[in-house]
């Protein structure tokens, strides 16, 4: 598959829909799936729909904001009702590589924050085992980014800093650097996860491990649900 189908991403995304009740405060991811289901839910929220949302990004806030949803911060909001956000992998334990869109840090915060955390992916993202489709992003201070890379070389790692289209360092929208780790796939990622952030200098890793209660998976004539109660 060359890439996830946009007729996929929004059928998905209308499933999702049917979680959102009037009223609830919910998180908005950030990737092409997440955009998706802003899009189709600022739709609802044009029809009468009222929702208020924490966004994982600048790029989320600006979209959700077009279409007129009713943003705030965590700081006023002391819990969410449902966080909707996309992955990179996702395996049948709904653990999950995060990050490739640059935003990890502020998706698991809201994740955090959300009683319920609802994946929204198409067929291309289901992997056997993390690390199989995707590098493991791993936000770092940029003090220590020379420090954290040796030491992920020394876990296995092939870790590269990731630049932006003019060969810049790309920087997160709260400073940090992002090393796109490569390993083999990751037969324990809890301890892979245990390891990396004793490496002082990490802020955080796109090892999302544990948190999902379910993925919506987009397929071509339908979505599926897989629950992490189920896998």
């Amino acid at each position: 598959m060359d890439g996830p189908s946009p007729e996929a991403m929004d059928r998905v995304a209308l499933a999702a829909l049917d979680l959102v009740d009037d009223g609830m405060l919910i998180g908005l991811g950030t990737g092409r799936a997440a955009e998706a289901f802003i899009r189709r839910l600022g739709e609802r929220v044009a029809g009468g729909l009222r929702v208020r949302a924490v966004t994982t990004s600048e790029r989320s806030e600006q979209l959700a904001g077009s279409f007129g949803i009713s943003l705030g911060s965590l700081g006023e909001i002391e819990r969410l009702d449902v966080d909707f956000d996309g992955a990179d992998e996702v395996t049948p334990e709904l653990h999950l590589t995060k990050g490739l869109g640059g935003a990890l840090v502020r998706e698991r915060v809201v994740a955090h924050a959300a009683r319920r955390f609802v994946v929204l992916c198409t067929p291309d993202k289901l992997v056997a085992q993390l690390g199989s489709r995707s590098a493991i992003p791993i936000v770092v201070v940029p003090f220590a980014a020379r420090l954290v890379a040796r030491e992920l070389g020394r876990l296995g790692g092939e870790p590269v800093e990731r630049l932006t289209k003019d060969g810049q360092s790309y920087r997160t929208d709260d400073g940090g650097l992002v090393l796109d780790t490569r390993f083999t796939p990751i037969a324990t990622p809890l301890e892979l996860e245990r390891a990396i952030r004793r490496i002082p200098g990490v802020i955080d890793t796109g090892l999302f491990l544990g948190m999902a209660e379910r993925a919506l998976v987009g397929w071509p004539d339908r979505v599926q649900t897989l629950s992490r109660a189920a896998a």
